[in-house]
């Protein structure tokens, strides 16, 4: 009887658990999305979302995004209502099993449909593919982008490389965005709609490079100004949006490995490295010792025993060693993001990560430099060979926490990076046919960057759509540069083949120079303290849909740079003990017993430029109206006003010399965007805008710096003045189907008061010195094409040519500068510095439903000019002194293969970069073909940088 019992509940235990296994089986998913107006784009906040036929309902918010979950496996039809446009029924949305559905919206508020209470209905695929068509054909702006499933497909593993496929932007180094051929000074970067600081103590450039790829939502490229964007942009703004809320829990690892064909496995040599130095920390020896006089006038009263005792307190970090084999780049990156519903139905996301990256790569280049050309072709005034070493290495943090709640969001996003470059210079050569020469250079930078953005939303009104928006912001830049060593040894030229006629290190024996045995230390720490505050509504004039936008917005900056420039200064006397100490290897030079007061000792050659304090103080607001002027015709209109003061203050070598600035400007920055709808898949656009380009502190700054690599010597200008430009553009866009595209562009930019280099007057080939000014006037013209299209056109019923995307985006600039004369050095017209006269990116990408992808693309820059040459002008015809250098076209082909495994949760990549390996050339254009031509022009530097190979492996859990 028990046995009876026992069996008959083991069996309802039995039959229990299957129930619930097929109940559990059935699972549930969610669905997720966005709703947009049809006509303006806008997301629309307080939508009704109801799963018909069940109890089920939600609502977007304050974003215009919704999140249904614990739906049961099956298909739906959804239906989305709001007051004053036209409900809509969708069918056909499938809830797999631990699954989300996306399904973005877009609902219609014409007049017809609204009156009528028209229910429009549709099914998920068609739905899906009509919202992401409003997306690309309702940008109020003229612009181009690339999204998150894009960006997967590339071999790109930062928001630098990702850059160069988006039509009409090159990249400089990896990470320096130009658009349309416009260098960095006429572009704007944003971080989540946030002004990016610079990264780069010399130039308005920010390291997209420090942001990685997977952490990218989308990426648009703004080519036309509205009044909400900041003041100076001409070539673009470039906007990255970072993920926000996960729709599920993320946890994600990715390795890598690479290597390079030049670098990997070669012996390396460069400065001993600490541990420190593998997380981009400095090494402590090379800080300035702290016992140092804080200033050279300081130091200069002290007698030479007292500086020789000074001298001793620094770390002897001339030497330089063989580190060993060069081994394969590493990169790490870790990635948690989550989102959770609160008890008060609030909603609470995080998103952050952490990457690790650390490189070696060494390149043997030429570099010479040449006499003025009436001592004619190749009369060398330096013929050198470079071995250059770099290694880098950089950790860097994302953390973004949101919450929203109903009709209120607010967010917290930070980004974090610290990097060191240990850079070593072997240099070989002949100076001025004179003299044999050996030189290194040892170069330490550290880089750190933060960023700090709290924003908030807040729907005030949901009839009226009217949303109020704010932003406060901070961002801290410090770039430190210890322990900059350039140093030479030198012989005589007849002794060349000699081997008994050592070389001796070049110190000297009167004033101390940088060039020579000198030590360089700066240090730039930069705070930005902004904040805006925009107001939005929709309003309904004659009929028509439009959105009213005002806002205002402060920016603050300050800068402090300083900088010590030193020198080692040789006393000895005694001819043979001088020989001696000469001759002896860099790392032993000086060494502890060969600093004293009648031996070698440090003096200070800083001088009072060498010091500044900038301030940028942006104030301004705007207004704007967007919406449609008829059926077909969209327009925005605006005006921003942006009142900007800057100071600098520094010393001057002079005393009759104020270096000082102190600038206030006030511009009133109209726009005007209109956009007609050709048809259905068809837009016309047009683009007027007036905007700015302001000098950077460094520009301004009468500071001057030695670059030893190039040979010329950098100095600011007090006198510039902002550049104001006036914009055209035109374009025609046709969208034959989702993700397909074909446009073709016009613009026209007229620059009055353009910022040049320029070489100043009295320069030599020996000593050239490059400072900025301005130019009165100049313009750039120019089109674009861009195709993105299947290659199933050719063969409809092939799955092949279906899975292949062909991409290409083609730029042609022709750009002239106006000088009138005002500079006697200088060549009336030219190309504007940095332009280049095209562009082309093209790519073929290849994805499966078998977890296969590939792509490869091909990108190539028409040539620009690198350094203005000097000369002047006789008998109404401009004679080069000294030629323009040109920095000559160069072809790029990059190369991934990239599988799905484990059950689609990891990923396996094989990149393969610059596969052509082309060589970098930088030369004068000496016969003015345009063109270089070995035999006739004169070849300033060359090099190779080697072919990139990499396998990285990510496993989402």
């Amino acid at each position: 009887m028990k046995s009876q019992l026992t069996l008959k509940k083991f069996v309802a235990t039995l039959i229990l658990l299957v129930i619930a296994t097929a109940v559990f089986a059935q699972g549930s998913g969610k669905v997720v999305g966005k709703v947009s107006n049809s006509k303006t784009g806008e997301t629309i906040a307080g939508v009704t979302v109801k799963i018909l036929n069940t109890s089920r309902a939600g609502s977007t918010d304050v974003t215009g995004n919704y999140n249904i979950p614990g739906l049961s496996v099956g298909k739906y039809i959804l239906e989305f209502s709001y007051v004053g446009y036209g409900t809509k029924q969708i069918s056909d949305v499938e809830i797999k099993n631990n699954e989300i559905t996306s399904l973005d919206i877009i609902l219609d508020n014409s007049e017809g449909n609204v009156l009528e209470q028209v229910v429009i209905r549709g099914t998920y695929k068609k739905e899906s593919i009509g919202a992401l068509y409003a997306q690309q054909k309702n940008s109020i702006s003229i612009s181009d982008g690339i999204s998150a499933e894009v960006i997967k497909r590339t071999p790109d593993k930062n928001t630098g490389e990702v850059l160069k496929r988006v039509s009409g932007a090159s990249v400089q180094d990896n990470k320096f965005i130009v658009i349309r051929g416009l260098s960095d000074r006429y572009n704007a970067a944003l971080l989540n709609n946030s002004p990016l600081p610079s990264t780069e103590p010399d130039r308005k450039a920010f390291s997209f490079d420090i942001i990685p790829s997977s952490l990218i939502d989308n990426i648009v490229i703004s080519k036309t100004a509205t009044a909400d964007l900041p003041g100076d942009l001409t070539g673009g703004a470039v906007n990255v949006k970072t993920k926000d809320f996960p729709d599920r829990k993320t946890v994600e690892i990715s390795v890598g490995l690479g290597g390079n064909t030049q670098t990997t496995f070669k012996d390396f040599y460069g400065s001993k490295r600490t541990a420190g130095n593998y997380f981009g920390i400095k090494n402590p020896d090379n800080n300035l010792p702290s016992t140092f006089p804080k200033d050279r006038a300081s130091y200069t009263d002290l007698n030479f025993e007292q500086k020789a005792d000074y001298t001793k307190a620094f770390k002897n970090t001339f030497g330089y060693e063989k580190l060993g084999k060069s081994l394969p780049y590493q990169n790490m990156q870790f990635i948690y993001g989550n989102s959770y519903r609160l008890s008060n139905d609030g909603k609470l996301g995080f998103i952050g990560s952490f990457t690790y990256r650390n490189s070696e790569s060494k390149t043997n280049e030429i570099r010479n430099d040449f006499n003025g050309l009436d001592q004619g072709l190749n009369s060398y005034y330096s013929q050198y060979e470079d071995n250059y070493y770099r290694f880098n290495s950089s950790i860097g943090a994302l953390a973004n926490v949101s919450y929203i709640k109903d009709n209120f969001k607010i967010s917290l996003k930070n980004i974090y990076n610290q990097s060191l470059d240990q850079n070593f210079i072997n240099r070989t050569g002949v100076l001025e046919n004179e003299s044999l020469r050996k030189s290194t250079l040892l170069e330490v930078h550290q880089k750190r960057m933060l960023n700090s953005v709290l924003d908030g939303e807040y729907l005030m009104n949901a009839d009226k759509q009217t949303k109020l928006s704010w932003n406060l912001s901070y961002s801290n830049i410090n770039d430190d540069t210890p322990d900059l060593r350039q140093l030479s040894y030198v012989k005589n030229i007849a002794y060349k083949d000699d081997p008994s006629v050592p070389f001796e290190a070049a110190i000297p024996k009167g004033s101390a120079s940088s060039e020579q045995a000198g030590k360089f230390y700066s240090n730039l720490n930069e705070n930005i303290y902004s904040g805006a505050l925009n107001w939005s509504q929709g309003l309904n004039l004659l009929g028509l849909a439009q959105t009213l936008k005002v806002g205002v917005f402060k920016q603050y900056k300050k800068r402090d740079m300083n900088a010590r420039v030193l020198g080692f200064v040789n006393k000895i006397e005694d001819y043979e003990e001088n020989k001696r100490l000469l001759q002896l290897p860099q790392d032993q030079l000086f060494a502890q017993e060969n600093i004293a007061k009648n031996k070698f000792f440090i003096d200070d050659i800083t001088n009072p430029t060498n010091s500044f304090e900038g301030i940028g103080d942006l104030n301004g607001g705007f207004g704007m109206l967007s919406g449609n002027v008829s059926e077909k015709l969209k327009a925005t209109v605006g005006l921003r006003v942006e009142n900007y003061i800057e100071k600098l203050k520094t010393g001057s070598i002079s005393a009759d010399v104020n270096n000082n600035v102190n600038n206030t400007y006030t511009d009133f920055l109209p726009s005007l965007n209109l956009t007609y709808e050709l048809n259905t898949k068809t837009n016309l656009r047009f683009s007027f805008s007036n905007t700015v380009a302001r000098a950077q502190f460094r520009e301004l700054a009468a500071f001057s710096f030695y670059d030893f690599v190039t040979g010329n010597v950098k100095i600011g200008n007090p006198d510039l003045k902002r550049t104001r430009i006036s914009n055209l553009d035109l374009r025609y866009e046709f969208y034959p189907s989702l993700g397909k595209l074909f446009s073709v562009s016009a613009f026209y930019k007229n620059l009055t008061d353009p910022i040049e280099s320029n070489i100043i007057a009295g320069s030599t080939s020996a000593s050239k010195s490059m400072s900025f000014t301005n130019a009165p006037k100049a313009y750039i013209m120019g089109g674009e094409v861009e195709i993105r299209h299947d290659l199933g056109i050719f063969n409809e019923d092939s799955e092949l040519l279906k899975n292949l995307t062909f991409s290409a985006n083609a730029s042609l600039i022709k750009s002239e500068v106006n000088f009138e004369g005002k500079e006697p050095l200088l060549e009336n017209k030219r190309s504007l510095y940095g332009q280049s006269p095209y562009l082309l990116n093209t790519g073929l990408q290849y994805s499966s439903k078998g977890g296969w992808e590939s792509s490869i693309f091909f990108n190539r820059i028409g040539r620009r000019i690198d350094i203005v040459g000097f000369g002047n002008y006789v008998n109404g015809e401009f004679q080069d002194e000294y030629a323009t250098i040109y920095e000559a076209p160069r072809s790029m082909l990059d190369f991934q293969l990239a599988k799905k495994i484990i059950a689609n949760k990891a990923e396996l990549k094989f990149n393969a970069g610059n596969i052509l390996d082309s060589k970098v050339v930088f030369y004068q254009d000496i016969d003015k073909s345009g063109k270089y031509n070995i035999d006739s022009d004169q070849l300033i530097n060359s090099v190779k940088y080697g072919r990139n190979f990499s396998l990285s492996f990510s496993y989402k859990f």
